[in-house]
């Protein structure tokens, strides 16, 4: 597969994949009748991610800025950063042995999608290893605050991509062919 698809060079899904994401924007999708249910709750999930990146973030700010104490981060951080470790670790392994396997054979046209998603599934097994030796070096004392800000945001970004991607093309999918077998 084209370097350019690999989430580290990406900046959203190659047009050919948004055919079903044109007939189903984001703007339609909470009143579409397949919304509720597993595309809601999946999507929740995704928010549960972005928020736990975000209060991290902050939290190692307010150590930087001197309006919070490194302790009471490192309290946030040990409990924040094992949820989000294990949430998505679990979540990850739900779609790749379960939603799209099933999902795949619903549009051929999307196989694409579904390899570059697989891929971001690998490249993220690596980015969360560096999460979890950037978060044990903050609780260990041997990681500035800051310097993790830095790697936190980086990592951040890749996350919010591939969520992004991943919404874009699963979301479409599920509202025209219905959640079916994936509940």
């Amino acid at each position: 597969m084209d370097k350019l698809y690999e989430l580290t060079e990406r900046d959203g899904l190659p047009e050919a994949l948004k055919v079903l994401l044109e007939a189903y924007p984001r703007e339609v999708w909470q009143a579409h009748p397949n919304f509720a249910g597993l595309v809601a709750f999946w999507l929740e999930r995704h928010e549960m991610f972005r928020q736990l990146c975000e209060v991290m973030g902050t939290d190692a700010e307010g150590v930087v800025d001197g309006r919070m104490d490194p302790q009471q981060m490192k309290g946030r951080l040990s409990r924040y950063g094992s949820m989000l470790l294990q949430n998505l670790h679990g979540h990850h392994q739900i779609e790749d042995m379960h939603y799209f396997p099933m999902l795949r054979p619903k549009d051929t046209r999307l196989e694409r999608g579904f390899d570059i998603l697989d891929r971001d599934h690998h490249a993220m097994d690596g980015l969360l290893n560096r999460f979890a030796e950037g978060a044990n070096g903050v609780l260990q004392g041997k990681v500035e605050a800051g310097r993790f800000r830095e790697e936190l945001a980086g990592f951040e970004g890749l996350l919010l991509r591939h969520l992004a991607d991943e919404e874009d093309l699963i979301v479409p999918v599920i509202l025209k062919h219905g959640p079916d077998g994936l509940a």
